[in-house]
């Protein structure tokens, strides 16, 4: 078996993920073309005295800003590099140099499925089961289910498959609706009834996430030669039941997503063990307070008050890890595809209100993280989340000062920034070539909508942590029984964030005069 290892996150001696969805050749290149014909019309509208000696000042706050800005991604880059080309090869040659004896004792595939389409929850568990055939080891399925259609499904599809009786077993959890975070714990219950042995492990699925071949016996065995890491997860691929815009716009966050993963993993704090798919020692899962941490995760705000989490079980596990003491980790080889369901058919009203959940999940988690402090997280990690508290007003800062000083001194100042960004941008784009997902001409567009809107969102979630949604759900988290408490957070997060708006709004108005 060789180890050498492909850039594209494939490697030649296992078998490859899915492809994603074809797309036809001509719309790439027509969209390209289209893009570039708009970064010259925007260069040829510039005036002849664009740059002229008395725009200097101007041109070096953007770029000042710019180059503060990217800094961190161009660290992000260097550090997935160095982790894909040096770090990964270097423990997969382990991993094959033990061969067998990496190998666990036991794998618990638990599959976590509320209110998904029929055609999914079958693909997904067909998936699962001929992967636990597949892998050759001991190999139980736990099926946390809510509706008797989807546990008659399941156990038809085991009927069919048939698989080896000797080595593989079926567990079906009933749970109520109540939430993924209570089908999450409730399996984890049913796994510590087991008294697994201490080398099994866990990989918890979403409902939505078809494993790809291969992917276990290319994750499992890391455990072996990292003996700190508690936790890791993997690379995903999707296919998008939407238009080609919110496609695109997924496909986007994947691409972004593996860099930042490889980034992290370098020094072993991947920011989150992703719920659509991840593997975790036995004995995390079945320890009773990490099982509390996902079921009763809350927070207690010096304004909101204590209400608990209603999403990001993601956040919640890796919290807890770091928090034990454990490490994280990312194995950028091994794939899965997800079925992406948008929330709305508007491009506009669902990345909205994915964003509003995602963002919503980080900044909840971002106080007690940085709590733990540097000597617990690295100085690069502590960095890397003081840095999603500023990145919000930063990502706003540039378009601000631009139309600003477009007000004020003339439109030459907005053009140019235009231009500025539509290169940037397309720079950016075609460095997540690496990153081994395909790459649109709508990338450089989605990246700085997401830059924009992405800024607001959090903007708006930083004020009003206790407000939660799940979109496939539609549920939310109720209201306080209190209804002084109510009304305060609400008023409060209203008038705390006109304050900072006012602070940032007079901040580039200062900026503009000098």
């Amino acid at each position: 078996m060789t180890s050498a290892f492909v850039p594209a996150a494939i490697p030649v001696d296992h078998a490859a993920p899915r492809p994603p969805e074809a797309r036809p050749l001509w719309l790439d290149a027509a969209g390209w073309l289209m893009y570039a014909t708009a970064v010259v019309w925007t260069a040829l509208l510039l005036p002849a005295d664009a740059f002229h000696p008395d725009s200097a000042n101007y041109v070096l706050a953007i770029g000042a800003l710019g180059i503060w800005r990217y800094s961190l991604r161009v660290v992000h880059f260097v550090r997935a590099m160095l982790f894909v080309h040096r770090e990964y090869p270097r423990l997969r040659r382990q991993v094959e140099a033990l061969g067998a004896a990496a190998a666990p004792s036991h794998v618990y595939l638990m599959i976590t499925s509320f209110r998904i389409d029929a055609q999914t929850t079958a693909e997904v568990y067909r998936a699962t089961i001929e992967e636990g055939m597949r892998c050759g080891w001991p190999c139980t399925v736990i099926a946390s289910i809510v509706e008797m259609s989807d546990e008659r499904l399941v156990l038809d599809l085991w009927r069919r498959l048939a698989p080896p009786a000797q080595r593989m077993k079926l567990k079906i959890v009933r749970i109520p609706g109540t939430g993924k975070r209570d089908g999450l714990a409730q399996g984890f219950r049913a796994i510590s009834r087991d008294m697994p042995d201490p080398d099994a492990v866990v990989a918890v699925i979403d409902g939505d996430t078809l494993l790809e071949p291969g992917v276990v016996t290319k994750t499992a065995p890391f455990f072996k030669v990292l003996p700190g890491v508690g936790g890791l997860t993997t690379n995903e691929f999707c296919k998008v039941d939407g238009g080609y815009v919110m496609s695109e716009w997924h496909k986007l966050r994947f691409a972004q997503r593996h860099l930042n993963m490889c980034s992290m993993a370098l020094t072993r704090r991947v920011l989150t063990l992703t719920g659509r798919m991840s593997l975790f020692r036995v004995g995390i899962v079945c320890d009773p307070s990490f099982i509390e941490d996902v079921q009763h995760d809350h927070l207690d705000h010096w304004r909101l008050g204590r209400f608990r989490f209603l999403t990001g079980d993601d956040k919640s596990s890796w919290y807890s890890l770091m928090r034990l003491g454990w490490d994280t980790w990312y194995v950028p080889d091994a794939a899965i595809s997800t079925v992406e369901h948008p929330p709305h058919r508007n491009f506009v009203k669902a990345s909205r209100q994915l964003m509003f959940r995602w963002y919503g999940n980080s900044l909840r988690q971002n106080g007690r993280a940085l709590a733990l402090g540097p000597s617990r997280l690295g100085w690069f990690t502590y960095y890397v989340l003081l840095d999603q508290r500023i990145l919000m007003w930063t990502g706003l800062l540039g378009l601000s000062l631009a139309v600003a000083a477009s007000i004020k001194f003339g439109v030459m100042f907005l053009v140019s920034f235009v231009l500025w960004v539509m290169l940037t941008r397309l720079l950016m784009t075609f460095l997540l070539v690496l990153s081994g997902h395909p790459i649109g001409p709508a990338f450089p567009l989605l990246l700085y909508y997401n830059q924009i809107v992405g800024s607001i969102v959090k903007i708006h979630v930083s004020f009003r942590l206790d407000q939660q949604s799940w979109t496939r759900q539609k549920t939310r988290l109720a209201a306080s029984a209190d209804r002084f408490q109510t009304r305060f957070n609400w008023w409060s997060s209203h008038l705390l964030m006109f304050a900072a708006v006012s602070v940032f709004a007079a901040v580039v108005l200062a900026m503009v005069e000098l």
